[in-house]
C-alpha cells in the first residue's frame, strides 16, 4: 500500500489588528481654550489698530495739508509767513467759514483789518464774495479764478502762467520798493484800459507777441483797495528764502494790525451737494448690475436647510448607558427635582395609556382617572406625580420607588 501523501502545512493565521477602543475620546477644543490660543493675535490687532488710528489722529491735529495754508508747514504751505508776521506784532487768524470770519472781524474796524482770501475750488457764489469784501477796507485776493475775478474785478483777466524769469516790481505802490524781485510762479492777469485807470500793476511779466501780464495788481474801489495777487511761489514756505520773496509777502500782507486768513470750506457752500455729481455716469448702472447678479446668485446657489440626516455612527451605545450618563449628571448637579421630573413625565403617560386615555389627556384627567381606577383620593395621586419635593438623595430614591408601585397598583387594577 502506498502511504498517504503528507497534508500540507497550513499558513500561519495573519494576526488581526486590534480592534479600535470604542471607549476612546475625542477632544474638541472648547469656544474658550480657541479664544486663549488666539489672545495673543487679538491683542496684537488690536494694538496695531489702536497706534494707527492714534498716529493718524496726531497728524491731523498737527498738520494742516491745504495749500497756501498759514497752518501747513509742507512746502507748498505759507506757515513761514504767517508766523513771521506774528512776531513783527500783525494778528493772524485763520478761518475755515464766512461765520468764523464774521466773527473774527467783529472786535476789530474794518480800516485796522486786511483779508486774504485763498478759494480754488470756487466755493463762494457772488453774494459771499461781495460780503466778504465789504467787511474790510482792504482785501487780497489770492490766485482768483475766473468767477471772483467777474463779480469783484471785472476788468482783470487771467493770462497764464508767467515766463521763468525772475519778476521785478516796476510799481509805483509805496509799500512795494521798485526794485524788489521776486519768484516767477503762480497766475499772472491782464488789465483792460477801463481797470487800468484806477489800478496799480506790479510784477510784469511779457511774452512776444502778447500784451504784458501782472502778478500784483491793486485796483482802488471807492475808498477800499482789492489786491489781486498772483505770485503765490513768493509766499510758500518753500520759496519764501528765494529773492525778495520775504520782503514782498510781508509786505503785501502786513500792512494792518490784523490779517484774517480766509480759506472757504464745504460749510460756506450754498449748493446741495449730489455725490453723483462727482462719479462717473457709468458707475450707478454698474452698483445696479452688481446687485441684481448678487441677488440672483443668491437665488442660483442658495440652499435652504433640509429635512435631518440620520448618520451611522461607529459605535451605537446602548440606552442604558445614556440613562446612567445623564444619572450621573444630575446627580453631580444636585438636581433632584430635575431627575424626579423626568422619571414623573415617563409615569404620567404609562398611566395615562394603561387608563386608556388619549396621548393628549391633561396631567389632571391622569390623576382623576389614576384615582378612580385606584378607588383612592386624588390628592394622595397628586403627591405622588405633582407635588412632593425630594430634599435627599433618599427623598429621590423613594419617591421613584412611589412612582413604580402606583404603576404596579394601575396595571394589576386594570387586568382583564
Amino acid at each position: 500500500m502506498t502511504a498517504p501523501a503528507p497534508a500540507p502545512a497550513l499558513a500561519p493565521a495573519p494576526a488581526l489588528a486590534p480592534a479600535p477602543d470604542s471607549r476612546a475620546t475625542v477632544l474638541t477644543p472648547t469656544l474658550r481654550q480657541s479664544g486663549r490660543r488666539s489672545l495673543f493675535w487679538i491683542v496684537a490687532f488690536l494694538g496695531v489698530v489702536l497706534l494707527a488710528v492714534g498716529s493718524l489722529l496726531l497728524v491731523g491735529a498737527s498738520d494742516d495739508a491745504r495749500r497756501l495754508s498759514p497752518a501747513n508747514p509742507a512746502p507748498e504751505g505759507t506757515m513761514a509767513v504767517a508766523e513771521v508776521l506774528r512776531q513783527q506784532g500783525v494778528d493772524v487768524v485763520e478761518t475755515s467759514s464766512l461765520d468764523e470770519t464774521r466773527q473774527a472781524l467783529s472786535a476789530a474796524s474794518a480800516e485796522s483789518v486786511s483779508i486774504a482770501l485763498f478759494d480754488p475750488d470756487g466755493i463762494l457764489d457772488a453774494d459771499q464774495l461781495a460780503e466778504v469784501t465789504a467787511l474790510s477796507a482792504r482785501t487780497v485776493l489770492i490766485e482768483p479764478g475766473f468767477t471772483m475775478l467777474r463779480e469783484l474785478a471785472p476788468g482783470v483777466s487771467a493770462a497764464g502762467s508767467p515766463d521763468d524769469d525772475a519778476l521785478e516790481a516796476g510799481c509805483s505802490r509805496p509799500a512795494i520798493t521798485a526794485d524788489a524781485t521776486v519768484s516767477p510762479g503762480g497766475v499772472s492777469y491782464r488789465v483792460d484800459d477801463d481797470a487800468a485807470a484806477t489800478a496799480d500793476v506790479c510784477l510784469r511779466s511779457e511774452s512776444e507777441g502778447s500784451d504784458p501780464a501782472y502778478s500784483f495788481v491793486s485796483i482802488d474801489r471807492d475808498g477800499s483797495t482789492l489786491d489781486i495777487l498772483g505770485a503765490t511761489d513768493a509766499l510758500t514756505n518753500g520759496q519764501i528764502r528765494s529773492l525778495g520773496n520775504a520782503a514782498f509777502a510781508l509786505t503785501v500782507l502786513g500792512e494792518t494790525d490784523t490779517l484774517v486768513w480766509y480759506l472757504p470750506s464745504a460749510s460756506d457752500s450754498s449748493e446741495i451737494v449730489n455725490p453723483a455729481d462727482f462719479t462717473p455716469p457709468w458707475v450707478t448702472p454698474a452698483i445696479t448690475l452688481a446687485v441684481a447678479l448678487v441677488v440672483v446668485a443668491a437665488v442660483w446657489r442658495g440652499r435652504r436647510f433640509g429635512p435631518l440626516i440620520v448618520e451611522n455612527l461607529p459605535v451605537t451605545p446602548r440606552s442604558s448607558e445614556t440613562m446612567e450618563g445623564r444619572a450621573r449628571l444630575y446627580q453631580k448637579a444636585a438636581a433632584r427635582s430635575r431627575a424626579l421630573d423626568a422619571l414623573r413625565i415617563g409615569s404620567v403617560a404609562r398611566l395615562a395609556r394603561a387608563c386608556g386615555l388619549a396621548s393628549s389627556a391633561t396631567l389632571d384627567e391622569v390623576i382623576l382617572a389614576v384615582a378612580s381606577v385606584l378607588g383612592t383620593d386624588p390628592r394622595s395621586v397628586r403627591e405622588t406625580l405633582v407635588d412632593s419635593t425630594p430634599e435627599t438623595d433618599v427623598d429621590l430614591v423613594r419617591s421613584s420607588d412611589d412612582l413604580l408601585a402606583l404603576e404596579a397598583s394601575v396595571r394589576r387594577a386594570v387586568a382583564p
